[in-house]
C-alpha cells in the first residue's frame, strides 16, 4: 500500500515506522501546501495535520480520487461538508476522533455504563482528558466523543469545558508534557465514585489504528467508522 502521510509530526512520524514495519510504502510527506503535491501516486492519505488545514487537505484527495483516513480534531464544524464532497465523488472516508483499539473498546464500555448509569440520577458525570502540551485543541476529540455517547444514552442535554449545568456534562482538559492521552468517566455520589479510565502509553496504538483503518478502506467508497473497521472487519 503506497500511503500520503498529511501532517509529518510526531504522529506522521510514528505511523511513517509503523507502516514500513508492515511492509507499506510511504510516498508523499505533505506539511504544507498540498496542491501541489502529486497525490495520484498514493493509494490512501492518512491525515494527521492541524485543524486549520485538515479540511483541505481531505477534501483536495477526495477530488483525486485518493481515499482518506483523518485522526485530525478541532476541524469538525466542516465535517458534514466533507462528506457531501466524499460522496459527490465516489471517494472513501474514515474519520476517527482517536483510532486506537483500546480507546475505541472504552466507547464502548462508556456507552453502556451510561445507559446503567442513567437510571441513578444521584451519580453526577465528569470527564477529564489530559494530553501533552503541544495538543492544540481542547477538549480533546476523544473527550467529546465520550460526552456525546452520554448524551445519547442520558438525559444530559450538552458538555462545557469546566463549569457546566446540571444538564450537562462537565470536561475538563489538562496538558501536560509527555503525555500521549488519558481520559477519564467519572460517576460521583454522596457515598462512593465509579470510574473507568484509559491510558495511552504511547502513540503507537493510535498510529497503528489509524494504518489499519488505510488498509481497511481499500476498494471501498463512502464514509465509514472506526467501529466498521474493528467490528465489522470481514464486510
Amino acid at each position: 500500500m503506497k500511503i500520503a502521510l498529511l501532517g509529518y509530526g510526531k504522529m506522521g512520524k510514528t505511523i511513517e515506522r509503523l507502516a514500513v514495519e508492515r511492509g507499506h510504502e510511504i510516498v508523499l510527506k505533505i506539511s504544507d501546501d498540498i496542491e501541489k503535491a502529486d497525490l495520484q501516486k498514493a493509494d490512501v492519505a492518512i491525515d494527521f495535520s492541524v485543524p486549520d488545514a485538515a479540511f483541505k487537505n481531505i477534501t483536495t484527495c477526495f477530488e483525486k480520487q485518493v481515499p482518506v483516513v483523518s485522526g485530525t480534531t478541532g476541524w469538525l464544524k466542516q465535517y458534514d461538508k466533507a462528506v457531501e464532497i466524499c460522496n459527490e465523488n465516489e471517494a472513501a472516508f474514515i474519520y476517527a476522533s482517536n483510532f486506537s483499539l483500546g480507546v475505541n473498546l472504552f466507547f464502548e464500555l462508556n456507552r453502556n455504563l451510561a445507559k446503567l448509569m442513567s437510571k441513578f440520577p444521584e451519580y453526577k458525570v465528569a470527564i477529564e482528558e489530559i494530553h501533552h502540551t503541544q495538543k492544540l485543541d481542547a477538549p480533546s476529540g476523544t473527550a467529546i466523543t465520550l460526552a456525546e455517547q452520554i448524551m445519547e444514552n442520558s438525559e444530559k442535554t450538552g458538555w462545557q469545558l469546566d463549569k457546566a449545568a446540571d444538564n450537562e456534562i462537565p470536561v475538563t482538559a489538562k496538558r501536560i508534557e509527555n503525555v500521549p492521552g488519558t481520559h477519564t468517566i467519572s460517576y460521583n455520589s454522596e457515598v462512593d465514585t465509579i470510574k473507568i479510565e484509559h491510558i495511552a502509553h504511547s502513540r503507537d496504538g493510535f498510529a497503528l489504528g489509524a494504518i489499519i483503518a488505510a488498509e481497511w478502506l481499500q476498494n471501498k467508497k463512502g464514509v465509514y467508522s472506526m467501529k466498521d473497521v474493528l467490528f465489522n472487519v470481514t464486510d
